[in-house]
């Protein structure tokens, strides 16, 4: 995550496919919703269900993305570098391998903003919907690190396993879970970036490139430091920009529970413009926000050479694709477009 640093301060096998398993739930997990009908003054009821919860990731799956990721022989992922030329073709790898096809000509998608060779790296998954499938949702993260630094007790490698080889495993299982299940009524873009820690460059290329498409975005989700669980909290993540939308309140509904909570210190570092979901609110003004589960208390390694894999809790990461995948359904698969900026 793009933040100022002296605000901080104060605060290899891939996996095979798997058919997700579903746990059912049943008909009381049902929210009801009025609201006054605009012609008369009978109330309206809207019946939106809660999306069944999913078993579909498990540890061994985000631990084996993610130790590949954060590991040494790719020296800090930092844009530019082999190492993040590495990263980028074991993504594209796992696209292909689960049917993810490339959006551009190619997977590898060269950013023209940065003074090195550097790509996105961007897959697309058609929705099934004859109409709804011309409305996209994004699901991104960024892929890159900050490469190396000043040895400490003989590690100069910033690994960047929490930010953000963790946000990138946790796409990746998204990715693979549509593309094995096919239930996504809307266009999937999954969109991993290059150069965020250069100032957020790969998403506002890839922003740009896809407003001069005209694509129908609906909204952006992002997901940025997911490594580790939030303590003491009565939610299990937050979203950035939580005040700006009824992302969060929408979310809650799909997944039948206190999923996404506000956490003050994010509206107060402006977190909300510090990843790649600001790209996308630039560009297209929709509903572009990210989900964290990082707070700046519960994990002492940002931005150093300790932020490696065996220091992430593979089973929390699970669980947020797990408790997310219900989530991003509903999103996806909602007759209207629900999530909305608030005036």
């Amino acid at each position: 995550m793009k933040i100022i640093y002296s605000v901080v301060l104060m605060a290899l096998a891939f996996y095979s496919c798997k058919t997700p398993q579903i746990i059912e739930t049943d008909s009381s997990n049902i929210i009801e919703i009025t609201a006054p009908e605009e012609t008369n003054t009978e109330t309206k009821t809207e019946i939106r269900k809660v999306v069944p919860a999913v078993s579909f990731s498990k540890s061994k799956d985000v631990g084996d993305i993610i130790t590949f990721l954060a590991s040494d022989e790719l020296k800090g992922r930092e844009a530019g570098s082999e190492g993040i030329e590495k990263a980028a073709n074991y993504i594209e790898a796992i696209f292909q391998k689960n049917g993810i096809k490339p959006y551009f000509e190619f997977y590898k998608d060269s950013i023209s903003n940065f003074n090195k060779p550097a790509y996105n790296v961007v897959g697309v998954l058609e929705g099934n919907d004859a109409k709804l499938k011309n409305e996209v949702v994004i699901i991104g993260a960024h892929y890159d690190h900050i490469g190396q630094l000043a040895p400490q007790d003989g590690d100069a490698i910033a690994n960047g396993a929490n930010d953000n080889a963790s946000g990138t495993t946790t796409v990746l299982e998204m990715a693979r879970y549509f593309a094995s299940t096919k239930t996504n009524k809307r266009t999937i873009i999954f969109a991993l970036f290059t150069a965020e820690e250069k100032g957020l460059l790969g998403s506002k290329d890839l922003a740009e490139r896809l407003k001069e498409d005209n694509i129908d975005l609906y909204t952006m989700l992002n997901f940025e430091m997911v490594g580790v669980a939030l303590q003491d909290k009565d939610y299990f993540m937050y979203v950035t920009g939580y005040e700006n939308s009824n992302m969060a309140e929408v979310a809650n509904a799909y997944s039948g529970e206190n999923l996404i909570g506000f956490l003050p210190s994010a509206k107060q570092m402006n977190l909300f413009k510090r990843s790649d979901n600001y790209a996308f609110h630039t560009a297209f003004n929709v509903p572009s926000q990210t989900f964290c589960t990082f707070d700046f208390t519960n994990f002492d390694h940002y931005h150093k050479v300790g932020d490696e894999a065996a220091k992430m809790d593979f089973d929390h990461m699970a669980t947020v694709v797990n408790k997310s995948i219900p989530m991003v359904s509903g999103i996806i698969n909602a007759a209207t477009k629900e999530i909305k900026y608030n005036n």
